[in-house]
């Protein structure tokens, strides 16, 4: 992965929540193996499950049981599956090594960081709290907009919330839609190769910067700010 040039400034970066600041893979795939076994079927081996762990029930479910959304049978699961997650959404996730790092470097600098997610909130509310996420300056669920990622809607909401222009912020994801959503809302995006989607996949989906660490992303942004700051002294 080659270094990135020096991009502008930000004023915040979001996030994406699973995969991202987030390895919550392990309690996702408790939560659709327990549909599994309560039904006298043998576990899916996790390798196999967390990949698909960004596309929550729809990832889970397709590599668990084979099935879409479109089947008869999906419906069911996917309530299962949700109800599930929900009575352990934070028994083995944490955040990512690294993460705690960034975001306490971006505080440092004087940045503010927020959460969007497609996860809906009764999930994402719990569970920012749980994993050390509580100080985001604002969180965005799935459910909190009319249209969720790609859609713009949800990051210009966070831009909102922050008081800055979309144009201040970067957005940071693990999945193609997050970087879609960022482009079309006029944000810097970045896919991350830490979480569940590797370095391979994210070379074709035409982000700004493609990372493989949550320093190098803190090192991005301390190089964009002391450039900022150096421009500023130069004037």
């Amino acid at each position: 992965m080659s270094p990135p040039s020096t991009p502008s400034a930000p004023r915040a970066i979001l996030f994406d929540l699973d995969g991202t600041l987030a390895d919550t893979a392990p309690d996702l795939a408790a939560a659709v193996n327990l549909l599994r076994t309560s039904r006298g079927l043998e576990a899916t081996p996790y390798p196999v499950l967390r990949p698909t762990a960004s596309a929550g029930a729809r990832g889970m479910i397709g590599a668990a049981f084979g099935l879409t959304p479109d089947d008869a049978d999906y419906e069911a699961l996917r309530v299962g599956f949700l109800d599930n997650y929900e009575a352990a959404l934070a028994v083995r996730s944490s955040l990512f090594e690294g993460v705690p790092e960034l975001l306490g470097g971006l505080g440092e600098l004087g940045l503010a960081w927020g959460v969007v997610t497609n996860k809906a909130a009764r999930f994402t509310d719990p569970l920012v709290g749980q994993i050390g996420l509580g100080a985001a300056g604002c969180v965005i669920s799935g459910d909190t907009m009319a249209h969720a990622k790609p859609h713009p809607a949800p990051l210009l909401e966070a831009a909102r919330r922050l008081g800055l222009a979309p144009e201040e912020c970067w957005y940071v994801g693990d999945d193609l839609r997050d970087i879609q959503a960022g482009r079309a809302a006029g944000m810097l995006t970045v896919a991350c190769a830490w979480g569940y989607c590797g370095e391979t996949e994210p070379q074709h989906w035409d982000a700004d910067h493609l990372l493989a660490t949550p320093q190098a992303l803190l090192a991005l942004v301390r190089a964009a700010v002391g450039a900022a700051g150096s421009g500023a002294l130069a004037a």
